[in-house]
């Protein structure tokens, strides 16, 4: 039976830096499921893309015992959510009842889950166990869930469970729920005499029967030849689509899928950030069909990793998509350092804070070296304060906030206010460019120039072929400057180049000689900006 998504796990079997949270919970791949975990707590709640099913959901479900423990008892940023809903409604403890782990349901009851917690179709845990039982003869979750008092306002459920699971076992006969549309008439009425809480019909109307013995009620449901049905939510289900039912959607992923292809290089984020896209406007499509899905929760984001590996570009690119789908009315993007949220004094913090808030409303708040709000050791520093003031707004909508800083560093962000992890709930790891990478953007600079550029009608020589600028750059670069610098090395070789293009020429020279780069050009700028960053942290060390 199909828990999660099948398509949780497309990625390449045979490289484990691409396999998913939820494929190693469906595999039972506990060393890389805690790997993956420990080098990116987001994941802790990820999300996969259809079914929105949590890690936990997932093992939970197939009765990944270890994975379950380590989950609940999870030491690192954030908390597991025990009562977090798939697209069913169905919490963890929903999936680990109707697939009988009794061993999952002790452990998440005994954690503190809801025992009475309700799908979107008001199914509680104790009524999918009873659906198990029927299916294969075992009762061990129902006498659990009851031994917790599960379901008291339909205790009905169970003596009727009692009776007929001996009498109609065998035959296999369901009481899974399917979707509204696809209700069965003596299911409902079953349901309906067998519980205390009011039923409604796939037209939501409220269903009143006449009292029938539990005998006549059997025989109603066997005289209905209502086969079995599956729990799990497949994509061939025949819902009735809302007749606008793309909404533009599809030319929105396109849009998005263009401009992240504009970026060079971050080929992980792009699919991390493609799932994500997809899945928001999936839940868009979800909505049209009348699927309630609670409240939209804003995306607040936090954005890991060294400068200028592309993380204002990206918010950028967030901004338009999420203007297009209305969480925000404007894609504007306001970026803000410490210096422009802090104060010098008592009482300025506050108010410098709210101000930028509000210069960014309706867009999104982008806060660069966020980790500089919260220094180590100074917790009376003015960073805290505005801090807290950013939290204090990030459930009034109409503003997302995005922050961004080295991945280290950030953890301090994240411990420094309790409800970080719970209102921040979508972590992108920006990962640094390589020579391959930064050698692309030197041609795409040099071949699609902006007209206020300094290099502006400048060209490269034949000879700086991408592999030999790679070749350069491999060069006359340490890792440590490319990491430090990634896109902003290119910059700053590019226009050392051009100064070194004008050392070597004279007031002779014309034609394509003053507009032209050579390879040696490029290796003297790269070689100048390594020895001035390198007079930069002796300076700094002093």
């Amino acid at each position: 039976m199909r828990i999660q998504d099948k398509k949780s796990n497309l990625s390449s079997k045979g490289n484990r830096s691409s396999i998913t949270i939820h494929a190693c919970a469906e595999s039972g791949d506990l060393i890389g499921f805690r790997g993956l975990l420990e080098k990116n707590p987001s994941l802790l709640n990820e999300r996969s893309i259809l079914m929105l099913q949590t890690p936990l959901h997932i093992a939970a479900g197939l009765n990944r015992v270890d994975m379950v423990k380590y989950l609940l008892n999870w030491k690192g940023p954030g908390k597991v959510e025990l009562e977090a809903k798939n697209v069913n409604g169905e919490t963890p403890l929903h999936a680990a009842a109707k697939n009988g782990c009794n061993e999952m349901v002790k452990m998440l009851l005994d954690y503190g889950a809801n025992v009475e917690a309700r799908t979107n179709n008001l199914i509680s845990p104790l009524r999918l166990a009873i659906g198990y039982a029927l299916r294969s003869g075992d009762n061990l979750t129902v006498n659990t869930l009851k031994e917790y008092n599960a379901d008291r306002l339909a205790k009905e459920d169970v003596s009727m469970f009692l009776y007929a699971v001996d009498y109609i076992s065998e035959r296999k006969i369901s009481l899974n729920y399917p979707p509204a549309s696809l209700q069965n008439e003596k299911l409902v009425k079953f349901r309906c005499q067998s519980s205390a809480e009011k039923i409604y019909d796939a037209n939501e109307e409220l269903v009143e029967l006449p009292c029938q013995s539990d005998a006549e009620q059997i025989n109603d449901i066997e005289q209905s030849n209502y086969s079995t049905m599956d729990y799990s939510w497949t994509d061939d289900q025949n819902f009735k689509e809302p007749k606008n039912y793309d909404n533009g959607l599809g030319r929105k992923m396109n849009e998005f899928d263009h401009e992240l292809s504009k970026i060079v290089g971050l080929h992980q984020l792009k699919l991390q950030l493609r799932r994500w896209a997809k899945g928001m406007l999936l839940d868009e499509k979800r909505r049209e069909m009348g699927i309630n899905l609670g409240p939209r929760k804003t995306p607040h984001m936090a954005f890991l990793g060294n400068p200028g590996t592309g993380k204002t570009t990206v918010a950028r690119i967030l901004g338009k998509l999420l203007k297009s789908v209305g969480v925000i009315s404007s894609d504007n993007v306001t970026e803000v350092q410490r210096t422009d949220l802090v104060g010098e004094y008592i009482g300025q913090t506050g108010p410098k804070t709210r101000g930028k808030i509000e210069e960014a409303k309706g867009g999104i708040l982008f806060i660069d070296e966020a980790y500089r709000l919260a220094i180590p050791g100074k917790w009376a520093d003015y960073g805290v304060e505005a801090l807290e003031e950013i939290m204090s707004v990030l459930e009034d909508g109409n503003l997302v906030v995005v922050f961004a800083g080295y991945t280290e560093p950030m953890k301090r962000v994240f411990s420094s206010n309790a409800g970080f992890c719970r209102r921040v709930t979508h972590f992108f790891e920006f990962e640094d460019f390589t020579c391959k990478d930064l050698a692309e953007m030197v041609m795409i600079k040099m071949t699609k120039q902006d007209e206020k550029s300094q290099l502006n009608g400048f060209k490269l020589h034949p000879l700086c072929t991408h592999d030999a600028v790679v070749a350069v750059i491999e060069k006359n670069s340490t890792e440590k400057l490319r990491g430090k610098m990634n896109g902003g090395l290119v910059d700053h070789m590019l226009n050392n180049a051009r100064e070194h293009l004008d050392s070597r020429l004279t007031f002779d020279s014309k034609g394509d000689e003053l507009l032209i780069i050579m390879l040696s050009d490029l290796e003297a700028g790269l070689r100048l900006l390594s020895y001035r960053m390198t007079l930069k942290e002796k300076e700094q060390r002093k």
